[in-house]
């Protein structure tokens, strides 16, 4: 499971910083406030990714993805790639944890042998 959160941790981290840029146009947001918020979320990104196996990691990283969505109301494109985002998000932890039992399933039928 690790492996796949975290590869969708790190795209998410380079469209963080491309949406930064994109709001840094946006004549109502001050750029300090800007990168705050995307650097803030940009180092969330790469903290998470040593956290995901730790209690509450796969939950902090659902609130990650109700916040990039979120950011949809400042930059309308997040909406839609909040949402893949999501769906990445939400396949990576199931077909991890699914990978993962058949690597603990192999990993018993290896220690049998």
């Amino acid at each position: 499971m690790r492996t796949l959160c975290s590869s969708t941790l790190l795209g998410e981290f380079f469209v963080i910083g491309f949406a930064g840029l994109v709001a840094m146009k946006e004549p109502d947001l001050s750029t300090g406030t800007v990168w705050t918020v995307s650097g803030t979320a940009m180092v969330l990104c790469l903290l998470l990714c040593g956290v995901l196996t730790r209690p509450g990691g796969v939950q902090l990283g659902w609130a990650l993805q109700i916040a990039l969505i979120a950011s949809g109301f400042f930059v309308p494109t997040m909406f839609f790639m909040g949402a893949v985002f999501a769906a990445l998000w939400w396949a990576s932890v199931h077909y991890g944890r699914k990978i993962d039992e058949a690597k603990a399933r192999f990993a018993a039928q290896e220690a049998v042998r």
